[in-house]
């Protein structure tokens, strides 16, 4: 079962990690396009349906809207939406403004590089960009975030505090895997090699008051953001069903299901009481796009509030240092106008300072601390116009001998019972915010069949340096050939770890564990130019 357990087995191109970006040559297939081909059917030329697929397969289609926004009028709401996530943050002008006090990013696109998957770095900074790791600071025993920083860990400050966390004292080394349970050697001489990550955050570096204890560091990227909208309109009925099917051949989360039916801890509560099933992230921890990864991050990334976001996305850990930190105190003091400045007086300051920075609660009489929005809710809802509105690039060369050969064996090995190639939503009654429910529609994808390549659930690869918990979301296969042409890297699996198909797809054997072991071991046994097909395949898709 070829999953993508470890989410990003975004598999994409299988070239040499040093070549320069290029487009990935397309071959002459517009007299195919729509068109049954070989094991193809016509309807798989749009993975993202009639209403979800741009026919656009350059550079820039991961950028597209749907016809979903086109045929609905959205197209200027939707240009005015995509400024959000491509300009950077900044402290006062507007409508890019409220930068801090911390942050992780000052733009989105910093992680999203043309809009697809982040790239593997050598260093972590937080300028870099492509840069799309999120570091993952948690307590081994239990698997539980550590408190004394945010779960999205900051590493920046604006003027004159001190970043939660110093990113100069953060380690990135890229080590070699040569432990696995397969050869590093495939029978017919062909040779390949695993690396991962080890990244370490020392004690020292942690600007909070008290420091964490007993804790450890994964990386984990970010993901292509396009086609999100048509994930959100699978069905929790149809959901329900392909957990089912699974849990006959694997064990699953039991966090999202136990027996025959959901755990109580699979269902996202949303602002106005109701439930979801969670769905999106590699963790599963957001039921809704419109309560999820990308609603989320542009306030806490950023830490931009707006009227749904009216308190700071800090902790009481950072508040309570900065409130000891003398250069703190010192600047604040030497700027009257500065809302910390209170009556002027060392301890006025450092009062001001929890009591501003705390993420809950007023220290002075114990009521929850609100900010003025900085994000107006008619910018909001642009912005998620833009977010459900993402296309998904038309799928390439099907009418290709090696990309169909290619399709067969992907089938044989057994890949499609993690990578379910498609499903078909439903009437897409999507939940919305208080928000957006008061500005208007968000783009619709009614009854479309789509093909992710993924079927929403989470598995297990048991990887060096695993993710945390090791528990990850399929990861969906559709557009991931243009990865390179798009975003300059191809990259793949949650920490992009995997440099091209071949690497992703061999760390799915890497332990005997591993939820997709005897599927990567037959393609493991492929001769080269099988291996081949199966890596044209999943460029085309």
């Amino acid at each position: 079962m070829l999953i993508a357990s470890i989410s990003m087995l975004a598999l994409a191109s299988c070239t040499d990690e040093n070549e320069t970006p290029h487009e990935e040559p397309i071959a002459d297939d517009t007299n195919y396009v729509g068109k049954a081909v070989g094991n193809f059917t016509a309807e798989e030329w749009y993975p993202g349906g009639e209403l979800g697929t741009t026919d656009n397969v350059t550079h820039s289609s991961y950028e597209d809207e749907t016809p979903a926004v086109t045929n609905q009028g959205l197209s200027a709401e939707f240009k005015y939406g995509e400024t959000f996530f491509e300009r950077n943050y900044n402290t006062e002008q507007k409508p890019f403004n409220g930068l801090g006090p911390a942050w992780v990013r000052q733009a989105c696109i910093t992680c999203h590089p043309g809009y697809g998957h982040g790239k593997r770095m050598e260093r972590y900074n937080a300028t870099d960009y492509g840069n799309g790791y999120l570091l993952v600071v948690y307590h081994p025993d239990d698997n539980s975030y550590i408190t004394e920083v945010t779960g999205m860990p900051q590493t920046r400050a604006t003027y004159p505090f001190l970043p939660p966390i110093d990113e100069e004292q953060i380690s990135l080394q890229w080590l070699k895997a040569t432990d696995g349970a397969l050869p590093l050697q495939f029978p017919d001489g062909e040779t390949y090699e695993l690396i991962y990550p080890e990244i370490t955050i020392p004690q020292s570096a942690f600007n909070t008051d008290p420091k964490p204890t007993n804790y450890e560091v994964r990386l984990e990227s970010t993901i292509g953001i396009y086609g999100s909208g048509l994930l959100d309109a699978i069905t929790e009925d149809d959901l329900k069903a392909q957990y089912a099917e699974s849990s006959k051949y694997l064990e699953l989360n039991p966090a999202m299901w136990t027996g025959s039916d959901w755990a109580a801890s699979a269902w996202y509560s949303f602002s106005d009481g109701t439930k979801g099933i969670k769905r999106f992230t590699y963790a599963l921890s957001r039921a809704s796009l419109q309560d999820g990864a990308g609603a989320n991050a542009i306030w806490n990334i950023t830490n931009v509030t707006r009227s749904d976001r009216t308190k700071l996305y800090t902790t009481d850990a950072w508040a309570n240092a900065m409130a000891k930190t003398p250069s703190v105190i010192a600047a604040i003091k030497e700027d009257p106008t500065s809302p910390y400045y209170a009556d002027g007086t060392d301890e006025g300051i450092a009062n001001a300072i929890r009591t501003l920075l705390s993420p809950n609660t007023d220290q002075a009489n114990n009521s929850v601390h609100n900010f003025e929005p900085e994000m107006t809710d008619e910018d909001y809802y642009h912005f998620m116009i833009w977010h459900r509105g993402l296309a998904v690039p038309r799928a390439r060369n099907l009418n290709d001998a090696q990309v169909q050969r290619g399709k067969e064996l992907f089938m044989e090995m057994g890949c499609a019972n993690c990578h379910r190639p498609s499903w078909t939503t439903g009437d897409d009654n999507y939940w919305q915010d208080a928000i957006c429910k008061a500005q208007g529609e968000l783009p619709k994808y009614p009854r479309q069949k789509i093909w992710p390549y993924s079927d929403m659930v989470q598995h297990r690869l048991f990887m060096k340096n695993d993710i945390r918990t090791g528990w990850c979301r399929t990861t969906p296969l559709w557009g991931r050939g243009l990865s390179l042409q798009n975003t300059g890297a191809q990259d793949r699996l949650h920490d992009c770890r995997a440099r091209n198909e071949i690497e992703a797809i061999m760390w799915h054997g890497y332990s005997t564990q591993s939820d997709a072991f005897e599927e990567a071991q037959k393609f493991y046994n492929l001769p080269k130019e099988d291996r081949e097909a199966v890596v044209a395949f999943l460029r085309a898709i």
